[in-house]
């Protein structure tokens, strides 16, 4: 198996292992807000799903601007 599909694959399996994690440790939360967008309002999350999201999509989008997907084969 290639090395970046290797570490892409990886921070997939690790990032999926947080959003679960996430989604088991919010099911009491009560304290909810909208996150306002440059138009549109979403809907009432719990701040902790909200700032946990965030967590693990930086996550996601710096492991793969980090992936060098052009490896060479020498």
């Amino acid at each position: 198996m290639p090395v970046p599909f290797k570490k892409l694959l990886l921070t997939a399996i690790f990032n999926l292992s947080l959003f679960t994690l996430l989604i088991i440790g919010i099911q009491n939360s009560s304290l909810r807000k909208k996150v306002n967008l440059i138009i549109l309002e979403t809907v009432s999350l719990p701040i902790s799903f909200i700032i946990g999201v965030s967590f693990i999509s930086g996550s996601l989008v710096g492991s793969i601007l980090t992936a060098d997907l052009n490896a060479s084969k020498d």
